[in-house]
């Protein structure tokens, strides 16, 4: 897990959660889970109305089957 992490600090965001939620951006995701190691995403402010960047990183996290490495602000970094 630290090797993740350290590859996480290095990552930049690739994907972003905007308004149109978690469920916008899961094929996206997935796709790059299945090319890269880690995947850095930022919950934007329009995404977080009402919800915590946590409940949000675990929601998605269950829709792409894959593992939080570490939440930060309003970043999330997920692997498989």
């Amino acid at each position: 897990m630290s090797d993740l992490r350290a590859k996480a600090h290095e990552a930049e965001v690739t994907v972003w959660v905007g308004k149109g939620g978690v469920s916008a951006v899961v094929e996206e995701l997935d796709d790059q889970l299945a090319d890269r190691d880690v995947v850095k995403v930022k919950f934007l402010r329009a995404a977080r109305t009402g919800s915590s960047t946590e409940t949000l990183a675990a929601d998605l996290a269950t829709a792409v089957d894959a593992e939080i490495v570490e939440t930060r602000g309003n970043t999330a970094v997920y692997a498989r």
